[in-house]
């Protein structure tokens, strides 16, 4: 089921080179997307997951997404469960990911590229995610695959990356004004 969350904050972002976790599992693109509880995008995820919980358990889907729940195998998750990590205290995050690289694109809808340098980890998106049911050898849960990314606006970076402003250097003693590029 396509859902689409706006203003957003990204973590984590993989969105330009496929990566594996801990060197383990094929490569994928993956990002995840930090919403206020009280947030009332947080209501139409919940219904989104309760939605395609019935429609692959029938019956039995309230049981099974009680249990998802309870073991945290949902694409929603409790944030204070990352709290060690910028931004994530006090949120709800979903985690999503895909084989398939996904749509990355700026305010006015124009690509954009990893040396374009947005959207990352800090900044506030636009996401379309696909939520469906997995029920297989490796499990249940309720995942999300990751569609596109909209660079929305900026927000502080997280883990205080970022490139330093020429401003902060000083003219090295010495140097003629025909040495500086």
């Amino acid at each position: 089921m396509k859902i689409m969350l706006t203003n957003v904050r990204l973590a984590f972002p993989t969105l330009f080179e496929a990566k594996t976790v801990n060197g383990e599992g094929k490569p994928a693109f993956s990002a995840s997307f930090l919403i206020d509880p009280a947030d009332p995008q947080v209501k139409a995820i919940n219904a989104a997951i309760e939605q395609v919980a019935k429609e692959k358990w029938g019956a039995k889907a309230d049981a099974v997404l009680k249990q998802l729940r309870a073991t945290d195998k949902v694409a929603l998750h409790d944030g204070d469960l990352k709290s060690n990590y910028d931004g994530f205290a006090g949120n709800l995050y979903v985690s999503a990911r895909s084989a398939v690289r996904p749509t990355v694109i700026d305010q006015a809808r124009n690509p954009l590229t990893e040396q374009d340098g947005k959207p990352y980890a800090g900044c506030y998106v636009n996401v379309s995610i696909d939520l469906y049911a997995q029920d297989n050898n490796y499990g249940k849960r309720i995942n999300a695959s990751l569609r596109g990314v909209q660079f929305v606006g900026d927000g502080d970076a997280f883990g205080g990356g970022g490139s330093a402003s020429v401003d902060e250097f000083d003219v090295v003693e010495g140097a003629e004004a025909d040495d500086l590029v």
